[in-house]
């Protein structure tokens, strides 16, 4: 059985489905959404809404609060091609406050010349802004685009303060 829960951010609700103690899907849009894009064995799976998810709620309700590494330890899991899975490790290396551009994504992915790839991993990034795709920008510094919004972007980046 999966676990799912929302909790309110100051950007609007944010949605976890887990597996146990694994986070298989993380966002700010639409629960279906995410639920329809888990892989076709976790889809099958009964989800049960919570309250709260142990550990993994407290650590997100911790990051929103301040304590911007406590993301850092939670585990996750999502289908993705060995490229992609490749982008989401080198993503979670991202200290909060930092960001890096595609083209150091996809070079810190294994393909430097992945740029494309390495912004379709971020699109595809199933368990956001856990896997902290937000700390992703284009080459020249502007912020690029993010699926929850380029409001939503630069409240996570002012919040880890690499924003003034």
């Amino acid at each position: 059985m999966l676990l799912r829960v929302s909790h309110k951010t100051p950007i609007g609700q944010l949605h976890i489905i887990a597996d146990e103690h694994v986070v298989l899907a993380s966002g700010f849009g639409d629960v279906e959404n995410l639920i329809d894009r888990l892989d076709e064995i976790d889809r099958a799976r009964v989800i049960s809404k919570v309250s709260k998810i142990a550990k993994i709620s407290d650590l997100v309700l911790d990051y929103f609060d301040g304590e911007l590494n406590a993301l850092d330890s939670i585990s996750v899991r999502q289908p993705g091609a060995s490229f992609s899975q490749s982008a989401w490790k080198a993503m979670r290396k991202i200290k909060a406050g930092k960001v890096i551009s595609y083209a150091d994504l996809a070079h810190r992915a294994g393909s430097p010349e992945a740029v494309r790839a390495a912004g379709s991993a971020c699109a595809k990034n199933l368990i956001a802004p856990i896997i902290p795709c937000h700390r992703i920008v284009k080459s020249g510094g502007a912020l690029g685009n993010y699926g929850y919004g380029l409001d939503s972007k630069e409240w996570l980046l002012r919040h880890e303060g690499f924003l003034q």
